[in-house]
C-alpha cells in the first residue's frame, strides 16, 4: 500500500510513480499523506521535470556529429577538428558516449604515443574529445558533463622557440627568389617576416587589404581582425606582385621543399610558423615593447607573448646585478 500507518501513529507514503523516481514522507493525519500522494502522482505526469529523463544511448560517432553541426562546423579548423575525433571514436570502438571511461581513453592517448605520435598532439586529442562533452553540455544537448574529464593532459618539457637569424632569412630568400616552382611563396615569406602573420592569413591577403601604408588581416585564428603597418617600398612589391602574378594559391608544400634545400636546420614539426617567430624575436631583441608585441601577433593571453621576453637585451638581468656570487668582494 503507498499509504501505510506507522507504529509511532504517522502515515507514511512510499511512492513511485515511475520507475527511477520515489517519494517517502510521513504525516501527521491519513488525508494529509494522501494529498502528497496525489500531487507527486499528478506532478510525474504533467511536468517533465518531475519524471527521471531516459538514458542517453547516443554513441560518440554520433554525438561527435551534432558537436559539429551545433559548433564544431563554425570553427577555422572545424573539418579538421571533425576529421581527427571521428578517427579517435573509431579507435575506441565507437561507444555509448555517456560510457567512455578514463581508463579507456588513457589507453587510447598511450597507443598513440606508442605509434609516433608527439606529446602535444596527443594533448591536443585528447581535448578536442573532451570538447565536444563541455559543448554540449553548456548548449543543454546532454544532460551530464564529460565522463573522462579527470584525465589529465601530458606535462611536456618546454621547448626553445626556433627563430632565423638574419644571415639565414637572406639565404631562405634569395633560395625562394631563385628555385622556386611558384613566384608566391617568396613574397608570402616577406609578408610573414614583415608583420609576423601567419602563414594561412597571408594566403588570404588580397589588394584590397592593403593601402595607406597597412595590411588588414580579417581571417585571422583568433576571429580578430588586425591592422599592421608595413613600409612603402613593401607595399609597393606586393601591389605589383598581384598585378603581375595574380591572388596568392596555396604554395605552403612548394616553400618547404625550398626551405629544405637550404642549410636551415629546425626542430622537427616547424615550417611556415618558423617566419612568425623570427618577426617576434627580432622584434623583442631591438627593444620592443611586449605588450605592442601582443597586439601585432594577435595573442589573446600575454602569456603566450611571453614565450619571447627571454630575448630582450635586459630580461632577467637583475640575476647578474643582485647574485650573492658576483657581488663578492674577494673571489677566490
Amino acid at each position: 500500500m503507498p499509504v501505510q500507518l506507522m507504529p509511532n501513529g504517522r502515515w507514511k507514503v512510499d511512492i513511485e510513480p515511475v520507475k527511477g523516481r520515489r517519494f517517502r514522507k510521513s504525516f501527521k493525519t491519513k488525508s494529509e499523506a494522501q494529498r502528497f500522494e496525489l500531487a507527486c502522482r499528478a506532478n510525474v505526469a504533467s511536468d517533465s521535470s518531475w519524471s527521471p529523463k531516459p538514458k542517453d544511448k547516443r554513441r560518440l560517432l554520433e554525438l561527435i556529429q551534432v558537436w559539429f553541426d551545433m559548433h564544431g562546423a563554425s570553427l577555422s579548423d572545424g573539418k579538421r577538428r571533425h576529421a581527427i575525433l571521428i578517427t579517435a571514436a573509431n579507435q575506441l570502438g565507437n561507444p555509448v558516449a555517456l560510457s567512455v571511461s578514463g581508463s579507456r581513453v588513457a589507453s587510447l592517448r598511450a597507443s598513440w604515443l606508442q605509434s609516433g605520435v608527439s606529446g602535444k598532439t596527443a594533448n591536443n586529442r585528447l581535448s578536442y574529445l573532451k570538447a565536444v562533452y563541455n559543448q554540449l553540455h553548456r548548449l543543454d544537448e546532454i544532460d551530464y558533463t564529460c565522463p573522462f574529464d579527470k584525465v589529465p593532459s601530458l606535462k611536456l618539457q618546454e621547448r626553445p622557440l626556433s627563430y632565423l637569424t638574419k644571415p639565414q632569412i637572406v639565404e631562405l630568400l634569395a633560395a625562394l627568389d631563385a628555385r622556386s616552382t611558384s613566384p608566391h611563396p617568396a613574397m608570402m615569406a616577406r609578408l610573414c617576416l614583415a608583420t609576423g602573420c601567419r602563414w594561412g592569413e597571408a594566403q588570404a591577403v588580397g589588394p584590397d587589404q592593403v593601402r595607406g601604408g597597412q595590411v588588414t588581416f580579417h581571417n585571422t585564428k583568433g576571429k580578430r581582425v588586425r591592422v599592421i603597418p608595413i613600409s612603402k617600398l613593401l607595399e609597393s612589391e606586393l601591389l605589383k606582385h598581384w598585378r603581375h602574378h595574380g591572388p596568392f594559391t596555396n604554395c605552403l608544400m612548394t616553400f618547404c621543399r625550398v626551405l629544405e634545400s637550404t642549410s636551415i636546420k629546425l626542430p622537427a614539426g616547424q615550417a611556415s610558423h618558423v617566419l612568425r617567430h623570427s618577426f617576434a624575436s627580432h622584434f623583442v631583441i631591438a627593444g620592443g615593447n611586449i605588450l605592442v608585441l601582443q597586439k601585432i601577433l594577435g595573442h589573446a593571453s600575454l602569456a603566450m607573448t611571453m614565450r619571447y621576453a627571454h630575448l630582450a637585451p635586459d630580461h632577467l638581468q637583475d640575476a647578474l646585478a643582485f647574485n650573492p656570487f658576483d657581488t663578492l668582494s674577494t673571489l677566490p
